[in-house]
């Protein structure tokens, strides 16, 4: 099964990409990087630069189509950006209308909330995005992870980093719901 990971040129915090990335690899799915952009990304240690990571594909040449499920990871800068480019909104929304599965960890809900799709759905976050979703129709929890599962499809959200054991094993869980 192939998994879009989403993230803009430059912010993603490199380890929302790479735990999941490989949590997801390792039981034989297929990540790849989709970005608004081609050539690499530039990942983020918190705010000291990290590693780069090159690009598969962008959002403008591909679709939701292509792929059984989407990781949207976090960092401050990494939804900031890709919520004011309107091929990622779509790309994400897109998933929510195919009703496929949708994980994002930390900032990343921001995204979400861009793309119109969190009105009656429940998730977690970093804290301060709180309001934030709360004024775009979701119902915030303070949890490691969170399932949102209806017939509009599932979405799994975390708070941050320290939550990637419970991200991953979710993502597992529910990903593996899906038929390729």
């Amino acid at each position: 099964m192939q998994i879009a990971f989403l993230t803009a040129p430059e912010g993603v915090e490199q380890v929302e990409l790479t735990e999941p990335w490989q949590a997801l690899a390792e039981t034989g799915e297929i990540p790849r990087l989709v970005s608004t952009r081609p050539g690499h990304v530039r990942a983020f240690h918190h705010l000291d630069r990290a590693d780069t990571f090159p690009v598969d594909e962008t959002v403008g040449e591909t679709s939701a189509d292509a792929y059984q499920a989407l990781v949207l990871p976090g960092g401050v800068a990494n939804p900031d950006a890709l919520r004011l480019d309107e091929d990622a909104v779509a790309f994400v929304r897109s998933f929510f209308d195919a009703g496929k599965p949708v994980a994002a960890i930390c900032h990343a809900p921001w995204i979400l909330a861009e793309a119109g799709v969190l009105p009656g759905r429940t998730l977690t976050s970093w804290p301060s995005l709180r309001t934030d979703l709360r004024n775009a129709g979701a119902t915030w929890v303070d949890e490691r992870v969170h399932v949102d599962d209806t017939a509009r499809g599932t979405l799994v959200t975390s708070r941050k980093p320290a939550d990637l054991p419970a991200f991953d094993d979710a993502i597992l869980r529910e990903f593996g719901k899906v038929t390729a």
